[in-house]
């Protein structure tokens, strides 16, 4: 006879969880991981979210427990099969944990075990010697002087036990100061931290400076880790042996006791979003474990989202504003450069500034959001673009390794010698990206050492820190990159900061494409004089007459947002409104399509009730990226004004149609990207 049942849900899209008996000696706590037999498969690896013991102690073993659950009463007890394997020591996670995780699918719209998986590490086993790497950090406790303006926003936070606070400022103005004493604080008071930031080159640099504050109290999160590290980590969390948890999106689901502060650092950044189910964004994660834990959650930005300027606006965060550099440097000149007409990559203006900032000892930053040699390979015969076999995008040729190479599916191929398509000889690049630039400065500025950090060279084990670390202690000359070098770096030697191709991105058919050109360009141009009062930046740019350049290079953030909400106010775009996108994809074109179209109808017939007057229902159209690694792509699109009305809809949605097995369906509630 069974000790107990227990229950289990999976990483799979399917909502139901499934009873498994325990017949094993060992006791089966919730939070452990199993593995059991599902369906047809011999084995598969689940998550234990109830435990029915099956007898008391004073029960004779041939009694039949009376309150079992509904659906475990139902079932006939010799079809209920036994869990293979306990895979934990112990549990994984507590019930807080397991009650995020239940509000994480609901609010998502996914199953309770992709949202634990989401959530939590997956090792098998954890890594013993976790802190061993980092004992190079030298510890220093002393908090810097504050400002007046650093003091007024510390004193104006803590002066409240719990709420939403925005930390405003220009770059350089001094916000990760502000965060660290706010963290210093809420330790003091026996309260844990959660710091988060979008990028992994950032976690690392703010890594150090709490390690560098908090000594081992620190840990970190991040995807980069092995599973082995993060689930070290995670066991240092949950048993409070680690206080301040550093790390980017997924640190958001830390165990972390008696929380005090959660820290957004760049709030803004698209990073905070997940690109895979459960969709979540961390934002909206911190700010309900904020509510439960009544706690403090900060964020700061030099570049506010909308929805954050917004929410400052109408008084539901109280906003702090930063003015001066207390580095001592001052804000860069900012110049405009019209690329119109001109051939080269790197502007005359652009190449003498390098080549003075390296005659004075000092260092420059080359920007360009885009990896690769060249972005776009087109026949000058007959027109065509070298595209991946498998997505509808040009291929992006990497020089290093002689091949053409899809960033979205990884698909690669040789550069070809001819056009596929007609059998010319005259192929020519159209674009450039990171790769190139390189090139171009072994050209033209050979005296000039430089090295390029993307996702290319950044894959290497140590190839971020290296480079990172390298440019710091001034080694490298130049650095030329994508966005990982656009925000929260501060490196004290920087003068020069050139952005090159400032308006791509503008054309992109999103609604978001102005907001992401506009906070690039600035967080970037904030590189420069962080230390100094001589900075300068030069912005290359075939569209000088844009407001979004010309706001961006003025620095006029609350201008820009202003515009911004008013435009999206005029089109029913976030945060005016609330959005949920559905992404039906199959390798069949006809069967997406009639997919889409089919949900569409459905969905029309749902907001006919009175009840869901708020919906409109957008589509079905065809993605902008139509194909994505095989995958035909098309999208309905909800609008509402009011989020508790368009998750209403969207469940009734969910739970009134039935997609064929070839059509997988991608439920985005607030999207970031509509690509």
């Amino acid at each position: 006879m069974p000790e107990s049942f227990v229950r289990v849900a999976y990483p799979i899209p399917l909502e139901e969880t499934f009873w498994y008996r325990n017949s094993g000696p060992a006791r089966v706590e919730i939070g452990v991981r199993v593995e059991a037999p599902l369906r047809k498969r011999p084995k598969a690896t689940g998550y234990v979210v109830e435990v029915v013991e099956a007898f008391s102690e004073n029960q004779p073993a041939s009694s039949v427990p009376q309150d079992l659950p509904q659906d475990l009463a139902r079932l006939d007890p010799d079809k209920i099969r036994d869990i293979l394997r306990v895979v934990d020591t112990e549990p994984l996670f507590d019930p807080e944990t397991l009650a995020l995780g239940r509000w994480l699918a609901a609010m998502y719209h996914c199953s309770l075990g992709e949202a634990l998986s989401a959530m939590l590490p997956s090792a098998r086993r954890e890594r013993q010697e976790v802190a061993e790497e980092f004992d190079e950090v030298e510890l220093s406790r002393t908090p810097l002087v504050l400002t007046s303006g650093q003091k007024a926003a510390l004193d104006g936070i803590l002066s409240e036990p719990e709420g939403m606070f925005y930390l405003y400022g220009p770059t350089g103005t001094g916000k990760t100061e502000v965060f660290l004493q706010l963290a210093e604080a809420t330790l003091a008071q026996g309260r844990g931290v959660l710091y988060l930031v979008p990028e992994i080159a950032l976690t690392r640099q703010v890594e150090q400076d709490v390690r560098a504050r908090f000594g081992a109290r620190c840990a970190i999160i991040h995807s980069r880790l092995t599973p082995s590290h993060k689930l070290a980590e995670w066991r240092r969390i949950a048993k409070s042996e680690a206080r301040i948890v550093v790390g980017a999106r997924s640190a958001v689901f830390a165990p972390i006791s008696d929380l005090g502060l959660i820290i957004i650092d760049e709030e803004h950044d698209s990073g905070y979003k997940s690109g895979t189910t459960p969709r979540y964004h961390a934002r909206q994660v911190a700010m309900h474990r904020a509510r439960l834990a009544q706690a403090r959650i900060v964020m700061g930005s030099a570049t506010p989202s909308p929805e954050a300027w917004q929410a400052c606006g109408e008084g539901h965060m109280r906003r702090f504003s930063l003015t001066d550099r207390p580095a001592g440097g001052s804000f860069p000149d900012i110049r405009i450069i019209d690329m119109r007409g001109r051939q080269s990559l790197i502007s005359e203006e652009l190449a003498q500034a390098l080549r003075d900032a390296k005659s004075a000892g000092r260092q420059s930053i080359l920007f360009l959001n885009r990896r690769g040699f060249a972005r776009t390979l087109i026949c000058q015969t007959c027109g065509a673009e070298v595209l991946c076999r498998h997505c509808s995008v040009p291929l992006t040729y990497h020089k290093a390794s002689g091949r053409l190479v899809c960033h979205y599916c990884g698909y690669s191929e040789p550069k070809p010698e001819a056009c596929p398509d007609c059998g010319s000889l005259d192929l020519v690049w159209a674009s450039y990206g990171t790769e190139r630039i390189e090139e171009e400065l072994d050209e033209h500025f050979p005296g000039m050492s430089h090295a390029r950090l993307d996702t290319d060279t950044a894959s290497a084990k140590g190839a971020l820190e290296d480079t990172l670390r390298a440019f710091r202690d001034g080694e490298i000359d130049l650095l030329v990159g994508t966005q990982m070098v656009a925000k929260g770096l501060n490196f004290p030697g920087v003068r020069v900061v050139g952005i090159l191709m400032a308006d791509q991105g503008l054309s992109m058919p999103d609604f978001r494409a102005a907001e992401r050109v506009f906070s690039l360009i600035v967080q970037v141009a904030g590189r420069a004089g962080r230390h100094r009062p001589d900075g300068l930046v030069f912005v290359q740019t075939r569209k000088p007459e844009s407001p979004v350049i010309r706001l961006a290079a003025a620095g006029d953030v609350s201008v820009f947002l202003e515009r911004e909400l008013e435009a999206r106010r005029q089109l029913e775009f976030p945060p005016a409104a609330r959005l949920c996108r559905v992404v039906f994809r199959s390798r069949s074109s006809r069967c997406a399509r009639d997919e889409a179209s089919k949900c569409a109808a459905a969905a029309r017939l749902i907001v006919q009730n009175p009840a869901f007057a708020d919906i409109a229902v957008l589509g079905p159209s065809e993605c902008p990226l139509a194909i994505v690694a095989d995958n035909h792509r098309y999208q309905l699109i909800f609008r509402a004004r009011r989020f508790s009305d368009l998750q209403r809809f969207v469940k009734v949605f969910r739970h009134s149609i039935d997609p064929v097995s070839s059509v997988y369906l991608e439920i985005d509630i607030d999207p970031v990207q509509m690509m």
